[in-house]
């Protein structure tokens, strides 16, 4: 009987994990902005949600299901609080950033609610999805980690072409700081194009 009960709350949690992670699909499905990867346009938050998702199940096999959301909506319907509707300069940088993070949080909560989580449940995600407590929190520490690798593996060379030198290892340098160990020795295991290889050697030294 303990064996069947197990088995149905398996069903139930990969059903209502499945319907939380295609509802945050959907609404990333409706990003106006494209990236073209291979010839082939897709939405740009919904491919960084399926990046952000194929990192965390390769390198953390053993997370946890509302890890696996929060890593999923990190930038759920990102287009919708633009950047030049905030003050410019670091101060007004830092509001939109923060407002971005409450939105999210708040947009996954609702979501994760009408979808059969407990209030407790959604309420954790979204703090993960805040980054609170991010030394203390190992789920928000790893969604940290996971942002970081996927800007170095699919952001990072677009990302240089466009700034100087300066900025990019300055960039490199907070990035890494926001770090993990393990995912230090993830990042270092990639096979980076050799000029982003030499800048991160820059970096280290």
């Amino acid at each position: 009987m303990m064996f069947f009960l197990n088995i149905v709350e398996i069903i139930m949690t990969n059903s209502r994990l499945e319907a939380v992670l295609s509802a945050i699909d959907n609404i990333n499905k409706e990003d106006p902005n494209q990236t073209v990867v291979d010839g082939i346009s897709e939405a740009k938050e919904l491919l960084y949600g399926h990046y952000m998702s194929a990192c965390l199940e390769q390198y953390w096999q053993d997370a946890n299901e509302l890890l696996k959301i929060a890593v999923r909506a990190q930038h759920i319907k990102r287009w919708h609080l633009k950047r030049a509707e905030f003050d410019e300069g670091k101060a007004g940088y830092f509001k939109w950033r923060i407002a971005l993070g409450k939105f999210h949080a708040e947009t996954t909560e609702a979501i994760m609610l009408k979808n059969g989580y407990s209030t407790e449940e959604s309420q954790k995600t979204a703090a993960v999805i805040r980054k609170e407590k991010l030394k203390s929190n190992s789920d928000s520490q790893t969604l940290e980690d996971v942002a970081c690798l996927v800007f170095l593996l699919h952001y990072f060379d677009e990302f240089s072409g466009k700034h100087s030198e300066e900025k990019i290892i300055s960039i490199l340098q907070k990035t890494w700081g926001k770090m993990s160990e393990k995912a230090h020795d993830i990042a270092l295991s990639f096979a980076l194009p050799e000029h982003l290889a030499k800048l991160v050697a820059k970096v280290l030294s």
